[in-house]
């Protein structure tokens, strides 16, 4: 049959995505990027906030019409949105066929099939019947190198998820009960991995997890993520490799050293630290303090010369005041931070913040969005100004999206898809392709953006 699929929310649903696209093939089955064509599509969801959630309900019932316009005869919901609400999906949506958990993946051959465990074809099946006590187990799966997988990135990067879950109690966070406790895969499996990611043009190797320094330490492996960028460094055919999701209380010096000194690792670390004010991290239940996260940033620059750092925050939290607001954009002065993203704060129903009283308006959320985002952009614009006439390599990425004979390229310190690109003006698009690296000089910069020469 031919199997459409969409995939959203974070890289690391989509490595999900590629898993389930692989297993299909492997099955026998078409792929299409053409959801009128499909025989079968599958929506994998994301639920982590209120938008996420209203993103995946639309896509579902946008794809729930080709079962009456298009060839659709399957619709299958998997990810988190199915791990959250199997049986509001069930019940509010009757066009969808299968609904498949985050601990489902392999099973997504079957829902196809329209078979499972203890059923022939049938019109409508739900996996991972809920116990009568109506509490489920927590999610166990974790794919390895042996399982196929259908890489959806551009062919010169890709996403390689080396653990899976989360042990952490933050207020605000649902992904523990969604993704299960922390398990990581084996070195040996992930190395496996990226060589076979090399071997078919990969360059960039992008990995995540949902804290990525905390790899090994479910396993009792102390220093295993340093060994295992050692190990990474040596593929032949790898030119950068990129760690994303930090946590400040895993972010140890053994890290720090082994990001300092290979070469193919970027300078590069993204650590969502969520706020600045102690009363709120506080009520949160994130580690730390604004005082500690001072002495961390001062260890991680100090270590590691020239690095880029990239930040999350949460505004809007219950119980934040101005005053937070206030110390959390003085934070942001004192780090000079190359990438900060913010949210607003959505009172999610399983959290411990849901007992909390959410009483911001959501136009008071927006405008402390707007005001930590209007100063980051303000330091971003004054420090892009001071590299115009330094020299950078680059990996070009293609076109521009709104301009075909511009070319898109990212510096090692920039990550696709979420940080800002470097523009080549003046470069021949036909003489750099996608995945080719190059020397280029910085010549301007707009906004986030830098705007570069090839050399």
């Amino acid at each position: 049959m031919k199997i459409g699929l969409i995939s959203l929310g974070c890289p690391k649903n989509l490595v999900d995505s590629e898993v389930m696209l692989g297993l299909a093939r492997e099955a026998g089955h078409e792929l299409t990027a053409d959801a009128s064509q499909a025989d079968v599509l599958v929506v994998n969801t994301c639920a982590f906030i209120d938008s996420a959630k209203q993103e995946s309900v639309d896509a579902i019932l946008e794809m729930a019409a080709h079962k009456q316009t298009g060839a659709c005869r399957r619709l299958i919901v998997t990810g988190c949105l199915a791990e959250r609400y199997r049986t509001e999906l069930k019940k509010e949506i009757p066009e969808i066929d299968a609904v498949l958990g985050t601990g489902e993946v392999p099973e997504i051959v079957n829902a196809i099939a329209g078979t499972g465990p203890g059923r022939t074809s049938a019109p409508v099946t739900f996996y991972r019947t809920m116990p009568s006590d109506g509490v489920a187990a927590l999610p166990t799966y974790i794919y390895d190198a042996s399982t196929p997988r259908l890489v959806t990135t551009p062919r010169h990067y890709a996403y390689l998820k080396i653990a899976e879950g989360c042990d952490y109690k933050c207020a605000f966070c649902i992904i523990p009960t969604l993704r299960g406790h922390y398990r990581s895969r084996s070195a040996d499996s992930i190395v496996t991995e990226a060589r076979a990611l090399a071997a078919r043009g990969v360059r960039e190797l992008l990995l995540i997890s949902q804290d990525t320094t905390f790899y090994g330490i479910d396993r009792g492996e102390r220093g295993a993520l340093p060994r295992l960028l050692r190990t990474l460094n040596q593929i032949d055919g790898l030119e950068w490799i990129r760690l994303l999701y930090l946590y400040p209380t895993t972010v140890d010096d053994g890290v720090l050293d082994a990001l300092a000194e290979c070469e193919k690792v970027c300078k590069y670390i993204d650590l969502p630290l969520q706020h600045a004010s102690n009363s709120v991290l506080k009520a949160m239940r994130r580690p730390g303090t604004r005082q500690s996260y001072d002495r961390l940033l001062g260890r991680i620059r100090q270590r590691v010369p020239g690095v880029a750092l990239r930040t999350t925050f949460i505004v809007g939290f219950p119980g934040e005041v101005e005053a937070d607001v206030e110390e959390l954009c003085s934070f942001v002065r004192d780090h000079q931070f190359d990438h900060v993203g913010v949210f607003t704060y959505s009172h999610e129903e399983g959290t411990s913040a849901y007992a909390l009283d959410d009483r911001l308006p959501a136009r008071t959320k927006a405008a402390r969005r707007a005001q930590v985002m209007t100063l980051q952009k303000r330091l971003v614009s004054r420090r892009h100004r001071q590299k115009v006439g330094e020299r950078h390599r680059v990996v070009v990425d293609g076109p521009a999206p709104d301009h075909e004979l511009i070319l898109k390229a990212r510096l090692s310190t920039q990550a696709p898809d979420i940080d800002a690109a470097v523009y080549l003006t003046e470069a021949d698009p036909t003489a750099l392709k996608p995945g080719d690296f190059a020397d280029v000089e910085i010549v301007g910069a707009r906004h986030y953006d830098l705007i570069a020469r090839v050399l």
